[in-house]
């Protein structure tokens, strides 16, 4: 749980630092403050519905959730809300599916890097 929640802070952050460099767009920063909070509010509905019995988020929403930016928020509440923690066919999507974000981000910034200086002529 400590660590988790260490790695999502920790992401955030080195995230907003770089947004507040300029290395990043303003939008794509604020899209990861706003998903991860979603994400985690996604989970609990789903963990609650699965106590009730009542009708559930389905997994690839899920998923895609992370996909799109909310994977610390994901994080937190898998370990926070133990749901989901333990399927080994979801963590390995979910694993995936932040590596791909990750990956996604970094060649983002080594574009918008080499793009600035293309436009600086350096």
């Amino acid at each position: 749980m400590v660590l988790s929640l260490l790695l999502a802070s920790l992401f955030l952050a080195g995230l907003a630092l770089v947004g507040w460099l300029g290395l990043l767009p303003w939008w794509l920063v604020a899209l990861y403050l706003v998903l991860s909070p979603v994400t985690y509010g996604v989970y609990a509905w789903d963990k609650s519905a699965a106590r009730r019995q009542q009708w559930r988020v389905r997994e690839n929403t899920l998923q895609l959730l992370a996909l799109a930016g909310g994977w610390p928020g994901a994080l937190l509440a898998q370990q926070r809300l133990r749901h989901k923690s333990r399927k080994r066919s979801f963590q390995l999507r979910f694993w995936l599916a932040v590596a791909t974000n990750l990956g996604a981000l970094l060649w983002l910034l080594s574009v918008s890097d080499a793009l600035a200086t293309l436009v600086a002529g350096r």
